[in-house]
């Protein structure tokens, strides 16, 4: 399950990259999810094509349990977008790739200035 998404393997690979990174996407998850596998693909084409500047990454709540329970994730799919180390957005459950794209838009441009 990789779609672009780089797998993260601790919590403290991910607090490092949401520390180090301007911008960052993160996607929590599993391996039994079937709605996660497809929406992953959708949500990694909305941005690339849409917001280039965020880094992707993709973190499985079975594998990595600590990374979802620090950032208070229990449901699959969750969606958090960092900017500056600090969420912004955060979607989950029953995602809509239009609805996650204008959540992201204005915080985005004002980051980016796009």
């Amino acid at each position: 399950m990789n779609n672009n998404f780089n797998s993260i393997n601790s919590f403290d690979e991910l607090h490092s990259i949401i520390s180090s990174e301007e911008g960052i996407v993160v996607y929590f998850s599993h391996e039994e999810c079937n709605v996660c596998k497809v929406l992953k693909p959708k949500v990694a084409e909305l941005i690339q094509d849409k917001f280039p500047k965020l880094k992707m990454v993709y973190s499985d709540t079975v594998k990595v349990p600590e990374a979802a329970g620090q950032n208070r994730v229990f449901a699959v799919p969750t969606i958090i977008v960092f900017l500056d180390g600090r969420e912004y957005v955060r979607a989950s459950r029953n995602i809509s790739v239009e609805e996650l794209k204008r959540q992201i838009q204005r915080p985005y441009s004002m980051m980016f200035d796009d």
